[in-house]
C-alpha cells in the first residue's frame, strides 16, 4: 500500500477567521495554502468571497482560486480533480499544503470519494442528494428514499451516516440493482486527514458576520457585482447564485437600495453560517478551537501537526 498523504484542513463557518489564521500556521510551517471556497474558484468574484489578496497571495502560495470563468459551472468532482492534482504536485515539490474553506462539499467529497467497482459516480443525483441532506428532516427524507431500493441498507446504516447513504442511493438507483447486492470492494485510502475548525459563540460569530458584509459594501461589493453583469455574466449563472451577488442583483436593477441589499447578505450569510456548523458536525474526525482565545494559534498548531 502506498504511503498516505497527509491533509491539513482548517475549516469552519464563515467570518470565523480563517484565512488569518492560516495565513499566520502557513507562513510559519512553509506550507501553501488550498482554497476550499466553491466561490472563490471564480475570476473577478474578490470582494463578495473575501478571496486572498494579492499581497497575501506573494507571502503564502495558495491554490484552488480564479480557476474558471464566472459564466461557466463547476462541480465537487472537478474541485476533487483540480485538488487531487495539486496534492501530487506539492508531494512532488516536497511541499506540504493546507485545505482552508468552509465548503463542506469539498470537503466530504475529498475525504469519501465513494468509488465502487465499475459504478461510476453520477455527480448531477450524488449532488441533488447532498442538497436534500441538508434540508430540514434532510436525513429522515434520504432514510425514505434509500428504503424505496434498498432498505436493507437502509437497516443497517446509522441515519447520520449521510455519506454512505448517499453512495447506497447512487449505486442502486444507477444500477438498479440494490446496494447490498453489490459485490464488496475495498478502497486504498490516499489521505490521512487533520481538520481543525474554528468553533465562536453564535452572537459573536453573527457579530463578526455582520460587520464584515458591511465592510464588503464599503469596498464596493455593488460595482463588482455590476462590472460581471456588464460583462455578460448571466443573472442565473452558478456563480450568480453566491452570497453577496444574488442579493445585490435587485439592488442593481434598483427594486431594493444598497441597505435593503446589506441586510439581506448579513440575514443570508447568518443562516448559511448555521448550515455549515451543522454541516461540519457529520465530518469525522475534526477537532475544534476557538479562533479568538488568546490560544488560537497554538490550539491550531497542535490540531495540525
Amino acid at each position: 500500500m502506498n504511503e498516505q498523504i497527509i491533509c491539513r484542513v482548517l475549516t469552519g463557518p464563515t467570518a470565523s477567521r480563517k484565512s488569518e489564521l492560516a495565513m499566520r500556521i502557513a507562513e510559519k510551517k512553509g506550507w501553501e495554502i488550498l482554497c476550499m471556497d466553491s466561490m472563490q474558484i471564480y475570476r473577478g468574484m474578490d470582494i463578495g468571497t473575501a478571496k486572498p489578496t494579492a499581497v497575501e497571495q506573494q507571502r503564502v502560495a495558495h491554490h484552488m482560486i480564479d480557476l474558471c470563468d464566472p459564466r461557466e459551472a463547476y462541480s465537487v468532482s472537478q474541485y476533487m480533480k483540480d485538488a487531487e492534482r495539486v496534492l501530487a504536485d506539492l508531494q512532488k515539490r516536497g511541499r506540504e499544503g493546507l485545505f482552508v474553506g468552509g465548503t463542506g462539499l469539498y470537503l466530504l467529497g475529498l475525504m469519501t470519494p465513494m468509488g465502487m467497482g465499475n459504478v461510476p459516480a453520477d455527480e448531477k443525483l450524488r449532488n441533488e442528494l447532498r442538497m436534500l441532506a441538508e434540508e430540514p428532516y434532510g436525513r429522515e427524507k434520504l432514510d425514505e428514499r434509500l428504503r424505496r431500493s434498498d432498505p436493507e441498507t437502509a437497516d443497517k446504516l446509522p441515519l447520520n451516516d449521510i455519506r454512505r447513504r448517499i453512495r447506497a442511493i447512487e449505486v442502486s438507483e444507477t444500477t438498479g440493482i440494490p446496494f447490498s447486492r453489490q459485490p464488496e470492494r475495498k478502497q486504498e485510502k490516499k489521505y490521512q486527514w487533520k481538520i481543525a475548525c474554528t468553533e465562536i459563540k453564535r452572537e459573536r460569530l453573527y457579530d463578526r458576520i455582520n460587520q464584515r458584509v458591511l465592510k464588503m459594501v464599503e469596498m464596493g461589493l455593488e460595482e463588482e457585482v455590476r462590472n460581471l453583469l456588464q460583462a455578460g455574466v448571466p443573472e442565473n449563472a452558478q456563480s450568480m447564485s453566491a452570497i453577496g451577488y444574488k442579493e445585490m442583483i435587485p439592488c442593481i436593477r434598483g427594486e431594493i437600495t444598497l441597505q435593503e441589499a446589506a441586510e439581506e447578505i448579513q440575514l443570508r450569510s447568518r443562516h448559511y453560517a448555521k448550515r455549515q456548523i451543522t454541516f461540519m458536525k457529520r465530518v469525522d474526525g475534526i477537532r475544534y478551537f476557538d479562533p479568538e482565545s488568546n490560544e488560537a494559534d497554538a490550539s491550531l498548531e497542535s490540531i495540525l501537526t
